[in-house]
């Protein structure tokens, strides 16, 4: 069989695929959508050999009869009914290291995932420089947005009206 580091690396794969896309998961357990990504990114299935539905046949057949999920164990018999499927001109034994080898070290890849892009009006919106007026005091010397105090309103509690001329000189008039 394979050596103590490749089956450390193997039960790592297993754990980040089992953890894949669920934020309750713990790791020890594995349901039969992650482990058809496994299969999926691992390049366990080739289309010919080893399609989608082999995969899901071999997950059916190595879980309990009424669980949803897969342990370590169960994982490992999978791929032991898989291995010579996939590599078909290697003994048993060289199957199921050639096909641990596939899946050792191996994380999930995040395919189709929508990265943000800073184009056309979106770009002259969060250029700081281009703002005028009042709008540009929300943001400092670097072009970074000073927060709620860039927006506040600071209220004056002089009792003058804005804008007034004669502002401040109520105190010597009165006093006349």
């Amino acid at each position: 069989m394979a050596g103590s580091t490749e089956m450390a690396s193997l039960e790592e794969s297993f754990r980040k695929f089992a953890i894949y896309g669920d934020t309750k998961a713990t790791g020890q357990e594995m349901n039969g959508k992650n482990w058809a990504k496994l299969c999926k990114d691992c390049k366990v299935t080739d289309g010919k050999s080893v399609t989608s539905t082999d995969v899901d046949i071999v997950f059916s057949k190595v879980k309990g009869k009424t669980a949803r999920v897969i342990n370590y164990e169960e994982f490992k018999k999978a791929l032991e009914e898989l291995a010579p499927k996939r590599f078909k001109d290697k003994s048993k034994e060289e199957a199921y290291e050639a096909i641990c080898q596939l899946v050792a070290g191996k994380e999930p890849i995040n395919v189709g995932v929508t990265k943000a892009k800073t184009v056309g009006a979106v770009e002259r919106l969060t250029d700081t420089s281009k703002y005028t007026g009042s709008h540009k005091e929300r943001f400092d010397e670097s072009g970074k947005g000073k927060g709620k105090s860039g927006r506040e309103n600071i209220v004056d509690t002089s009792g003058y009206v804005s804008a007034y001329k004669n502002a401040g000189t109520y105190d010597t008039k009165v006093k006349k």
